[in-house]
């Protein structure tokens, strides 16, 4: 941990914001703080995921509360975002740091050009020296393209970046074994394999409110980095320097896997299919065990509206979602193709037809 060069830090709300909405400039002050302090050598490099855009929103809004609706979600996350943006410009200011903000979408991160620009973005951003802000384009974001939470987002912008460490800071610190609030319970030091915490029941949503996620979600974050080769500290955000110079604090998850190519982690975690190829006995073991491109051949029937570069799930005869891609045909144009050979296509239709439905680079399979 003390010797990670890259880390991404994610920061939630309630260790932002008051509970009844609006930042607190002393907790912001405090994490920008030990930020400015472990990147000041200039051998480290950090990349902070923050939450904290809705909730700073809530008081200028006249809101007592989170709303369920996302248009006052949107609202709210555009006030706040400006104001969340500028309590860390001045912060950083102290320490004549530099900060850039980069908004990001789920769908911005499935699509080839656009998840190539955000990680341009990102490494163009800290061989300059400024300091990257990220969050959720809560603004923009429809619910079929949102990450859901930051937590995730903050795996994902980990394995982007190539990061040595992901720092998850929240008002706990650590997994315990148990309801932190009652007797007898302790903290979980290590995790290495998601069956260490089979027998534990984790808790969703903290006291404050004002997030989306919980234990829940940052354990699941946690999981993913994990199977992607980052390793994980999962603690409090008063404890974050201890995470951050190696000493013994929150929960460690060791790596489980290796790392993948960028875009299909996204893929896999990121996206949400708008519709669904069921494929033929063939396909599932030509796309499953051998890890070749989906064919029109290998189609037997589609459903849902999507267009070309979309995601869309792979299904087995039993509907058994088996993978996830990027189509290259628009649902419509499915159906006459279904079955048929790619060089009986061409003749037939044009060499646009002459290709793969489903790319073997643009595809991820799901194991169980």
């Amino acid at each position: 941990m003390g010797e990670a060069r890259r880390i991404v830090v994610k920061v939630g709300s309630s260790s932002l914001t008051t509970a009844s909405g609006g930042l607190d400039a002393d907790r912001v002050d405090a994490l920008v703080d030990v930020l400015a302090k472990v990147r000041s050598g200039g051998e480290r490099e950090i990349v902070l995921v923050s939450s904290g855009a809705i909730a700073a929103g809530l008081a200028p809004l006249g809101l007592r509360r989170r709303p369920k609706d996302l248009a006052r979600q949107q609202a709210a996350a555009s006030v706040g975002q400006g104001l969340l943006v500028a309590r860390y410009t001045a912060s950083f200011a102290r320490y004549g740091v530099r900060v850039g903000q980069v908004l990001l979408t789920s769908d911005d991160m499935s699509r080839r050009s656009h998840h190539r620009n955000a990680s341009r973005t990102l490494d163009k951003l800290l061989a300059m020296g400024a300091f990257p802000v990220v969050n959720e384009n809560d603004t923009v974001a429809t619910d079929e393209i949102r990450f859901g939470d930051n937590d995730r987002l903050a795996a994902l912008v980990a394995h982007l970046v190539h990061a040595d460490l992901l720092v998850l800071l929240s008002d706990v610190d650590g997994v315990y074994d148990g309801d932190p609030a009652r007797p007898g319970t302790s903290r979980i030091g290590e995790v290495r394999d998601p069956s260490d915490l089979a027998a534990v029941e984790i808790g969703s949503t903290g006291k404050a409110g004002v997030g989306t996620g919980g234990m829940v979600t940052k354990v699941e974050a946690a999981r993913i980095a994990a199977a992607a080769g980052v390793p994980v500290v999962l603690t409090s955000a008063i404890h974050a320097a201890d995470a951050l110079t190696g000493q013994d604090t929150g929960t460690y998850f060791h790596p489980t896997g290796k790392r993948s190519a960028d875009r299909l982690l996204w893929l896999q975690h990121a996206s949400t299919p708008q519709g669904a190829l069921t494929l033929d006995d063939g396909a599932v073991q030509a796309v499953v065990d051998r890890r070749k491109s989906l064919l029109p051949a290998g189609i037997a029937a589609v459903e849902g509206e999507f267009s070309a570069g979309d995601p869309v799930e792979l299904r087995d005869g039993t509907g058994q979602a088996v993978a996830r891609g990027l189509v290259n045909f628009d649902a419509k144009e499915i159906p006459r193709l279904i079955g048929r050979s790619t060089r009986e296509l061409a003749r037939e239709l044009g060499p646009a037809y002459e290709r793969e439905v489903v790319h073997r680079d643009d595809l991820v399979v799901l194991h169980p």
